[in-house]
């Protein structure tokens, strides 16, 4: 069998819309082949990849009957300059797949999807027509498929919202959890049901703080979807859920304190953990850190809207031993900060650092609003509206951190 006559099948085998169906006419195809055919010549050929990955992203060149069904502007795009769109594969449920093709070029941003790929490409270069026709997409066109509005929340008014690392997670955790198990379904058609089977699926695999994480989530972009005008209701009003009690960071006693820093003495980890353990910062503001007129200065990543801020921390008795002015401070990946930590004190986590940090300040009588602007917590109230801690404050509360 010729890569021409190979080729003509499965552009055949491409408008047989049941998947079943055309997965069997795929197999009985392959079977009759004259000759062997290798992946590397399926890829060749298709511009697909023989391979069922959850998340599979390959560039698909349309076919001459498809390209001849296109605008004639887009014609000569994909023609003679032989465009290919991005074609995204993702799991869309257990059995289900969900295809997004994306055109990115010469100026346009073109996006459909369908768990089909013929509707998927049905529906581009119905897309196609409507930009030729009219120059671009409708105005202040608001999606409304679950996957789509998601993302459109996420892009236009979450990311507004939260610091990078923050919407980093949430996007993975929507990625995880959401996306496959509703797809891109028609948000009008999501149920309560829909929405507690999620949760409760979650919750049976005992990470209770995603279940919690997606809750919120899941809150938040039906209430959007609602100001929207997509929906009428909050699904998520309907839906049991009660909220899992976290477990609170514990400290280090006096003598896992010595092991750590005895353990690491005289090699890089020594000052990293040092600086960790006496300046309480969260882990992911070690790499913002360094030394400023005696003060370990770091970004405060608890801030929101975008807004930085910056938070300092003086070098106490305890921190004056392995640190100076004028040094430089310098961690490695956090992965590796973490798993060093791990093979000295197997029973704690590397945020039990800034527990450590915290009980200490308190028991060595610090105030507790310097301990909070150490820590990068609010003071509450009126507090942060009339109150301006001096450096000279700070710094003074800081010298009592010595045991």
């Amino acid at each position: 069998m010729t890569d021409n006559e190979l080729k003509k099948l499965l552009d055949t085998l491409q408008y047989i819309h049941d998947e079943n169906k055309r997965d069997e006419a795929t197999q009985l195809m392959l079977k009759s082949a004259s000759e062997s055919i290798t992946l590397e010549r399926l890829k060749n050929i298709t511009g697909f990849e023989s391979r069922e990955q959850d998340n599979e992203e390959v560039f698909w060149k349309f076919s001459a009957k498809e390209i001849s069904s296109m605008p004639k502007t887009f014609r000569k795009e994909f023609r003679t300059e032989g465009c290919t769109a991005h074609v995204r594969k993702r799991r869309s449920g257990k059995n289900n797949w969900n295809y997004e093709i994306r055109y990115r070029r010469n100026g346009y941003n073109i996006t459909v999807s369908s768990n089909y790929l013929d509707e998927a490409k049905r529906k581009f270069i119905e897309k196609l027509h409507y930009i030729d026709k009219h120059g671009t997409e409708k105005e202040n066109t608001v999606p409304s498929t679950m996957d789509a509005f998601s993302m459109y929340f996420f892009e236009n008014f979450h990311k507004r919202k939260v610091v990078q690392s923050t919407y980093r997670i949430a996007l993975n955790q929507y990625k995880n959890h959401v996306l496959p198990h509703f797809g891109d379904m028609p948000i009008k058609k999501i149920t309560p049901k829909k929405c507690q089977e999620l949760l409760d699926k979650i919750d049976a695999s005992g990470i209770y703080r995603t279940t919690d994480d997606i809750f919120s989530m899941l809150n938040v972009i039906f209430k959007a979807a609602v100001k929207h005008a997509l929906i009428e209701h909050n699904p998520m009003d309907m839906v049991f859920h009660k909220k899992h009690e976290r477990e609170h960071g514990t400290a280090l006693s006096k003598d896992e304190e010595r092991k750590l820093l005895d353990t690491m003495k005289g090699t890089p980890y020594e000052l990293m953990f040092a600086v960790a353990l006496y300046t309480g910062m969260r882990p992911n503001e070690y790499k913002t850190a360094y030394i400023e007129n005696g003060f370990i200065v770091a970004n405060n990543s608890k801030q929101k809207n975008g807004k930085v801020e910056l938070k300092k921390i003086p070098i106490t008795p305890m921190l004056a031993r392995y640190v100076k002015e004028g040094d430089k401070l310098s961690f490695t990946r956090l992965e590796q900060i973490r798993h060093k930590f791990k093979e000295i004190l197997p029973d704690h986590k590397l945020y039990d650092l800034r527990t450590t940090f915290y009980t200490r300040c308190t028991e060595c009588g610090i105030a507790d609003v310097a301990i909070k602007k150490y820590a990068g917590h609010t003071l509450g109230g009126l507090a942060d509206t009339y109150t301006d801690l001096s450096d000279e404050f700070l710094m003074r509360e800081g010298q009592k951190l010595n045991y």
